[in-house]
C-alpha cells in the first residue's frame, strides 16, 4: 500500500482551483461577486480573446487595505463570515474564501486597490500562487483586478477550453445575468475593445430586459409581485407568444444570487403548462427575497445550487403566483405579415397613413376634389357667373346645389371627429397611459448614457375598449361573425382586427375546463353498462388499479373482479363526454404507470380530462353560424380560453394594418 503523505500547498491550491475555476467565465463570476460584496455601484468587465489571455474587472467599491492584501489571497480567508453560525444567515454572494486563491493559482494576477481613508493605492502581483511584488501607486478608490493567461501553468487544463468566441459567449452570458440580478448597479462589458453591454444602474428591471433581449420580449411581459411567509417574489413573466425551445430564458435570482433549482424550474413550467405547447419554455425574470435561515447556500463550491427548508411551500407559491399573473389576461397572439423595416412602423404611422389616400390614383382624385372644394367654399356666390354675364336666377339655382352639397359635405366631415368622441366609450386609465406612452417622441438609446425606457406592450386596437378583452361580454356585442374557413376556422371581425378561432382547439378547451371543474367538485354520477366491459389487465396494471381503486370509485367507475386477470367495468362516469370507454380506462392506467410520482389523485383527474377532449368537434367539420356563436359564448366563461390543453392557441388575430400593408394599400 502506498504511503499516505500531505500534499504541498501548490498542489492543494490547484485542486481547489479545479473545483471553482472551470473557464474564463468562472474567473469573471468570482470577481464580479467580490465587487458587488464590496458595495460597488459601477463595475466594468473587460476581456480579450474570450478571457483566456486577459480579464480586467474594475469597481468603485470599498477597496482592500494594504496590510490585508496578501491575506486575501490565502485559502479560506474571507471577510464575509466569522464562524460556522454565520453560514446560517450569510447574505453575501461569496463567503468560502477560495476565489482569489484559486484564481491566483492558475493565472498571472495583478491587483490595484485603494480604500477611502488611504492617500495612495497599492499594486500587488502574484503568479501561480507565488507573490511577486507589493508597492504603492496612485489609484482611484476601488479595486482593479487583472488576470492574464488563464491556466498558463497547467497546459493540460488549457487544452479543454473552447475557442475564444465560445468562451467569450459564456462570459457575456454571465455578465448579463449578473446585470439582471443587480439592476441597481451600473455594469459595463467590453470584449476585444468593443462595448457589448452597459446598464444604467437605475434599478429598473424592464430597462435591462429591453437592453439585453430587445423590443419583442420587453413588449410582451406581465409584472409579478407577491409576498408570502418569509418570501417575496418580484419581476416579470413573458407571455406565451415569446416562448423558446430551451430553458435558457428562465432566469431567477435568490437574494441577488443567480442559481439553478429544479424546484423553481418545475414550478414555473407547471404554471405555464395550460398556456404553452409541449417542448416550449417560457421567458421569466424573477427576483426572490427569502430569509437566509430558510436557505442553505453552502451546497456547491460554485454556489450555483442551494437547498430550501420548505421546498413544497416555495413550489406552491411560485406556481400560484405565475398562474395568477397569466390568468384573465388577453393572450391572443397576433399574426403579422410584416418583416424587417415594416415592423418598426407604429400604430400612429398607420393612423396617419390611413387618413391619407393610399393608392396613387386615389391621391390624384382626392387632390382634385379637395382643390375644387376649397375654391367653391371660398368663392362668393356671384363668382359662379362668368365675368360680364348677366345674373341668371335659373343658372344660380343650377350651380348653387353643387356648392351647397360640397359645403354640407365639408361641414359634416368636420363634425365627424366630435361625434365619434362623444359616442366612444370611456377609455380605461391603463389604456390611456399606454396611449400617452406610445405618443412620446422616439429617442436614441444606443448610447450607454441613455437607457431605454419602459416599453409598453404593443397592444391591438381593441385594448382601448373593455379593458382589452376580445372575449368580454360587452365586447361580444360588437363581434361580427364573418364565416368558416376550410371547415375548421371561424373568422370574427372586431375593432379593426380579424380574429381567427380554431373550432377544435376552442371546443377542446371548453370540454377540458368543464370536466376538470366536475372532477374537482367530485360531481360525477355513474352510468351503468349492459353488457359490462371485460378487460384483461397485466400485472402492473392490476397493481395500479387496486392502488387507486378508491379514486376510480369516486369518479363514478364501478369495477369488479371477473376471475383471473380479467375485470368487469360495470359503470363509467355519467357526465364524461361520450368517448371510447375501453380506451379511457386503459389510457388512464397507462398514464399512471408512466408517471412515477402519481401519488396524487390530481394526475388521474387530469388524465380523464385530457381523454375527454377526444369528444371535441374536429377540424374539417362544417358548423352552422348558430353553433359558432354558441362556441364563442362558451369561451367567454372559460378561465383560460386562449390555449387548448396541449398549449396550442385557440385564437389568433390579424390587424387591418397588416392586411393593408400586404395589399399595398399602405406604402
Amino acid at each position: 500500500m502506498p504511503n499516505i503523505t500531505i500534499l504541498d500547498e501548490s498542489t492543494v491550491n490547484q485542486i481547489a482551483a479545479g473545483e471553482v475555476i472551470e473557464r474564463p467565465a468562472s474567473v469573471v463570476k468570482e470577481l464580479l461577486e467580490n465587487a458587488i460584496d464590496a458595495k460597488a455601484t459601477a463595475i466594468t468587465v473587460e476581456i480579450k480573446d474570450g478571457g483566456i489571455s486577459f480579464i480586467r474587472v474594475t469597481d468603485n467599491g470599498c477597496g482592500i487595505p494594504k496590510d490585508q492584501i496578501s491575506l486575501a489571497f490565502l485559502r479560506h480567508a474571507t471577510s464575509k463570515i466569522r464562524s460556522v453560525e454565520d453560514l446560517i444567515t450569510v447574505s453575501s454572494l461569496g463567503f468560502r474564501g477560495e476565489a482569489l486563491a484559486s484564481i491566483a493559482a492558475v493565472c498571472q494576477v495583478e491587483l490595484i486597490t485603494k480604500t477611502s481613508d488611504s492617500l495612495t493605492g497599492s499594486r500587488y502581483q502574484i503568479e501561480g500562487g507565488t507573490e511577486k511584488s507589493l508597492e504603492e501607486v496612485g489609484a482611484p478608490e476601488g479595486t482593479t483586478f487583472i488576470a492574464r493567461n488563464l491556466f498558463y501553468n497547467t497546459p493540460a487544463r488549457k487544452k479543454f477550453l473552447k475557442t475564444a468566441a465560445t468562451e467569450g459567449g459564456h462570459v457575456a452570458d454571465l455578465v448579463e445575468k449578473i446585470a439582471m440580478s443587480h439592476p441597481d448597479i451600473s455594469i459595463r462589458f467590453i470584449h476585444n475593445n468593443q462595448n457589448r453591454l452597459h446598464t444604467s444602474g437605475n434599478n429598473n428591471i424592464k430597462d435591462i430586459i429591453y437592453t439585453i433581449f430587445g423590443r419583442e420580449v420587453a413588449g410582451n411581459l406581465l409584472p409579478v409581485d407577491a409576498v408570502g411567509e418569509a418570501v417575496k417574489i418580484t419581476g416579470y413573466v413573458g407571455k406565451p407568444v415569446i416562448a423558446r425551445s430551451s430553458r435558457n430564458f428562465e432566469n431567477y435570482f435568490i437574494n441577488g444570487r443567480y442559481i439553478k433549482s429544479g424546484i423553481v424550474a418545475k414550478a414555473i413550467e407547471e404554471a405555464y403548462k395550460p398556456f404553452m405547447m409541449q417542448h416550449k419554455f417560457p421567458f421569466v425574470l424573477l427576483h426572490f427575497a427569502i430569509e437566509p435561515e430558510f436557505l442553505d447556500v453552502n451546497v456547491h463550491p460554485t454556489k450555483m445550487e442551494l437547498r430550501f427548508r420548505d421546498g413544497e411551500g416555495i413550489y406552491t407559491m411560485i406556481r400560484d403566483t405565475i398562474s395568477q399573473a397569466l390568468s384573465h389576461k388577453e393572450l391572443i397572439p397576433r399574426v403579422s405579415f410584416s418583416f424587417g423595416k415594416e415592423e418598426k412602423e407604429t400604430r400612429a404611422d398607420f393612423a396617419r397613413k390611413d387618413a391619407e389616400s393610399p393608392e396613387p390614383f386615389e391621391q390624384k382624385r382626392m387632390g382634385l376634389y379637395q382643390q375644387t372644394l376649397r375654391q367653391l367654399t371660398s368663392m362668393p356666390e356671384d363668382s359662379f357667373l362668368r365675368e360680364g354675364q348677366r345674373r341668371d336666377p335659373a343658372g344660380e339655382r343650377r350651380l348653387n346645389p353643387l356648392r351647397s352639397e360640397l359645403v354640407s359635405a365639408e361641414r359634416e366631415k368636420e363634425k365627424e371627429p366630435q361625434k365619434e368622441t362623444q359616442e366612444a366609450p370611456p377609455i380605461s386609465e391603463e389604456a390611456r397611459g399606454e396611449t400617452a406612452a406610445a405618443e412620446q417622441p422616439a429617442a436614441d438609446y444606443s448610447a450607454p448614457d441613455h437607457p431605454a425606457p419602459e416599453i409598453p406592450k404593443e397592444a391591438p386596437v381593441q385594448m382601448e375598449l373593455f379593458d382589452g378583452r376580445f372575449l368580454d361580454k360587452r365586447a361580444r356585442e360588437h363581434h361580427r361573425l364573418i364565416g368558416q374557413l376550410f371547415d375548421t376556422y371561424w373568422l370574427v371581425e372586431y375593432q379593426e382586427q380579424l380574429f381567427i378561432i380554431d373550432q377544435h382547439a376552442a371546443h377542446e378547451k371548453i370540454l377540458f375546463e368543464r370536466t376538470m371543474e366536475s372532477l374537482k367538485k367530485r360531481d360525477f354520477g355513474t352510468q351503468m353498462l349492459n353488457p359490462p366491459l371485460i378487460l384483461t389487465l397485466g400485472m402492473g396494471e392490476e397493481l395500479l388499479m387496486k392502488k387507486y381503486m378508491n379514486y376510480f370509485n369516486d369518479m363514478g367507475f364501478e369495477i369488479e373482479h371477473f376471475g383471473g386477470r380479467e375485470y368487469a367495468v360495470r359503470g363509467v362516469p355519467a357526465n364524461l363526454p361520450s368517448i371510447g370507454r375501453t380506451d379511457l380506462f386503459l389510457e388512464m392506467l397507462d398514464g399512471l404507470s408512466e408517471d412515477t410520482q402519481a401519488e396524487k389523485p390530481d394526475l388521474i383527474y387530469e388524465k380523464v380530462a385530457s381523454m375527454s377532449c377526444k369528444a371535441a368537434v374536429k377540424g374539417n367539420h362544417a358548423m352552422s353560424f348558430a353553433e359558432a356563436d354558441a362556441l364563442i359564448d362558451q369561451l367567454l366563461g372559460m378561465e383560460n380560453p386562449y390555449a387548448c390543453p396541449h398549449g396550442r392557441p385557440t385564437i389568433v388575430s390579424m390587424s387591418k394594418y397588416d392586411l393593408e400593408k400586404k395589399f399595398k394599400r399602405i406604402v
